[in-house]
Order: C-alpha cells, then structure tokens, then sequence
C-alpha cells in the first residue's frame, strides 16, 4: 500500500511540475504556422540547402568551448523566445553530466531532462560536434517543450540562427542526419551523398562509429522500448518515432518562417 502511494504521489507530481507540457497544443498550432508544402521537390530543396549550409559552417568543436556554448545557447534561447513561443528566463538551465555516463551510452542516451529537480544532463560520451546541438534540446524540454520533434526543432533554430559557426555547424549537421535518414528512400541518394564535403563526411562517419562502438544491443533494444512505451502514454502517438518528425517541423519552418539566412545562395 505505502508503495502504491508513493508510485502515485510522483506520477502526481510528475505531471504537476512539468508532464501536463504533454496536453498543449502542437507548435505549429502554437505559433499559428500555416500547413506547409509538401512533396519530393520541396523536400529535395530543402536538403540541398541542409547540405550547403552544413559544409559552409563546418568548424571544429572543442570540450574547452562548453562553458562558452552553454552561453550562447542561453543567448540564442533569449533572442528566439518570441518566434518559439516561450516564456524567457522561466528559471536558470545548467547542465549537469551524467552519472553512468558509459551505461547510458550503451542503450543510446545522449541527455535527458529530469524533470523532478528541473535538471538538464548531458552525457559524457557527446562528441563536440553534437554538444551545443543535444545541449539546446534538453534545455528546450526544460522551456516545456515535450515534444521530441518539436524539441529538435528548437535546437536547430537556436544554433542555427546564433551568430557563432560552432553552434550553427553542430545545428545543421545533427538535423541533417534526419534528413538523410528519410532521403534513403530517394532513387538518387547517392548523389546527395557525393555534395557533402570531405571534413563532413569525416565527422558523420566517426559519430556513427563512436556509437556502434559504445553500443550494446540489448540495452538499446530495452531503452528504445521503453522510451517508445513512454512517449506513447503521454500523448505522442508516434512513439520514438516522433524524433525524426522534425523534417516535416524543418519544412514547415522554412515555409513559414520566411528567413532568407537559411535559403541557399
């Protein structure tokens, strides 16, 4: 009995705190974005420009730089309040590194947020490359955004409209790894491949293989279940699937956005 209270009194206030960020509307309704263009062809121009911009802002990132990104996230955060449609300050986001950092990274956990002491946590394996990219996600959950698509969204905006080349790399590169996940798909792949540059490449092709290396299988399969069973139960239909959602939010904010700093030359 004293366990089943105490299970109820944190699913409470679990969702007195932060969890009834499930229930609000979808950003698009939010911010009242008209619905986008869809198709093959908008969806090859916006990866062309994801493609442009991600080699002309490639730019090597350093573990001595996150105090400094840390700054220029919040910095970012407080110039984009108004077009994410979030309450700035809304309290102080300092990320903290993850305890069993190497068994988070096993089942594939970059960061989370912890909702019950309003805390971000960064993993220790991130490579630089993905640090100001995760670090802008997780804070954008502490901002109330639940939404793992929508979250990714305010990460790409936020580094990618900073002034500093470290964030707006980390920006387009990690969002364009979902867009070449759906561009598979495409009969011509290959030659979007052949567009990005060989520093690029380079960087792509040694995330993927730190991971593999960190992974374990099973934990991932057991984390990515988990975490697909969670999404679900709080609002979001599409489980873990939700996450790569955000080429379609990516889409609509080059449509309704109008910013010509994101349209290729």
């Amino acid at each position: 009995m004293r366990l089943a209270q105490t299970m109820a009194l944190f699913y409470a206030y679990f969702y007195l705190v932060w969890g009834f960020n499930y229930f609000r509307p979808r950003l698009e309704t939010r911010l009242g974005w008209e619905k986008p263009k869809t198709g093959e062809a908008v969806f090859r121009s916006i990866l062309d420009s994801m493609i442009f911009h991600t080699n002309s802002s490639c730019v090597p990132v350093l573990p001595a730089d996150y105090p400094v990104i840390d700054a220029l996230v919040e910095d970012s955060y407080c110039k984009n309040s108004i077009r994410l449609g979030i309450n700035y300050p809304n309290g102080s986001r300092k990320p903290k590194t993850m305890l069993f950092s190497s068994l988070f990274a096993k089942s594939g956990v970059s960061g989370y947020f912890g909702p019950f002491f309003n805390e971000i946590h960064l993993n220790y394996y991130l490579l630089p490359m993905e640090y100001p990219f995760v670090l802008a996600h997780e804070k954008a959950h502490q901002f109330g955004i639940s939404n793992e698509a929508e979250a990714n969204l305010a990460a790409f905006i936020v580094c990618t409209t900073s002034h500093d080349p470290r964030l707006q790399y980390s920006g387009y590169v990690n969002l364009l790894v979902y867009f070449l996940s759906d561009a598979a798909n495409l009969k011509d792949a290959r030659e979007y491949i052949r567009k990005i540059e060989k520093p690029v490449i380079f960087d792509l092709r040694f995330q993927r293989r730190h991971w593999q290396g960190l992974q374990n299988k099973m934990l991932d399969q057991v984390q990515t279940a988990a975490n697909n069973a969670y999404l679900k139960t709080n609002h979001i239909e599409e489980g873990v699937k939700n996450y790569n959602q955000v080429v379609s939010l990516v889409i609509s904010w080059y449509q309704n956005a109008g910013n010509s700093n994101h349209k290729k030359n």
